[in-house]
């Protein structure tokens, strides 16, 4: 299936691991050019090493309203096809573990940064009058996951952003949408497993195995698999799905309409 993103411009946030370096990863593998950014230059330079014509690195903290702006003046805002908007998530906690401290910058971490990226970038799509907004978050904006009440609520403020603000560009040319992945075999999962070996005083290994038995499939998911999917949501070919959030879990939310 072409995908008609050969030579299109990608931005991809919080690319050096997980989920945002699968997508890096497939769309260079897809022809296109990509602007990766993340702290860590090291593995921003391995991405480049692919492609090293159609990759751009720019080296940011994007919590930091200053790394937003620089970002901005380095990347040419009128090529932009497709902006993946994705960071990791805040420390596992229950409510009770949890200081007022916490939820301030879990704000930040999960819900300014991302506002306030989609003001800066969202005139120059609306110029464009086309542009693709993709949001990797979790499956917990559909079924809560246990000792993760900062992202279980912050999360959910994502959704009712994206989901007004799709409304309000739809006749624009621009679609935006979710992606609600489950567990992956991504670093992200390794605060889980600490989380849950410490609550139930296990391994680490045994903690993993835990989670993985509660899965359908019985494994993690591999976030190539997980890119794919992002691959189209970030294409033409997506040009009717608009404001949805999309779970990917192998069957791990037993809601029906999960």
């Amino acid at each position: 299936m072409n995908l008609f993103i050969e030579n299109k411009t990608f931005l991809v946030c919080g690319a050096a691991s997980g989920f945002g370096r699968a997508i890096a990863e497939a769309l260079i593998a897809e022809g296109a050019k990509v602007i990766v950014s993340a702290r860590r230059e090291a593995e921003l330079k391995k991405i480049a090493e692919l492609a090293p014509d159609r990759v751009q690195i720019v080296v940011a903290d994007l919590f930091i309203e200053a790394d937003q702006d620089n970002l901005i003046k380095q990347i040419d805002l009128s090529q932009l096809s497709g902006v993946v908007i994705n960071a990791g998530g805040p420390p596992a906690k229950s409510f009770l573990e949890t200081e007022m401290e916490d939820w301030d910058t879990a704000y930040v971490g999960l819900v300014k940064w991302k506002v306030r990226l989609t003001k800066k970038i969202l005139p120059a799509l609306i110029e464009n009058k086309y542009g693709r907004l993709l949001f990797v978050e979790s499956k917990s904006v559909k079924q809560p996951v246990e000792n993760l009440v900062l992202s279980n609520s912050m999360r959910l403020a994502v959704v009712g952003f994206v989901k007004t603000l799709s409304q309000e560009v739809a006749n624009k040319g621009i679609c935006m949408n979710i992606l609600a992945p489950g567990y992956h075999d991504t670093p992200a999962m390794d605060r889980i497993f600490s989380k849950k070996a410490t609550v139930l005083n296990i391994s680490i290994k045994e903690a993993k195995a835990t989670i993985e038995s509660e899965l359908a499939m019985g494994k993690l998911g591999n976030p190539k698999d997980f890119a794919q999917l992002a691959l189209f949501l970030l294409s033409p070919a997506s040009n009717f799905i608009n404001g949805q959030t999309i779970s990917v879990e192998g069957g791990l939310i037993k809601g029906i309409f999960g």
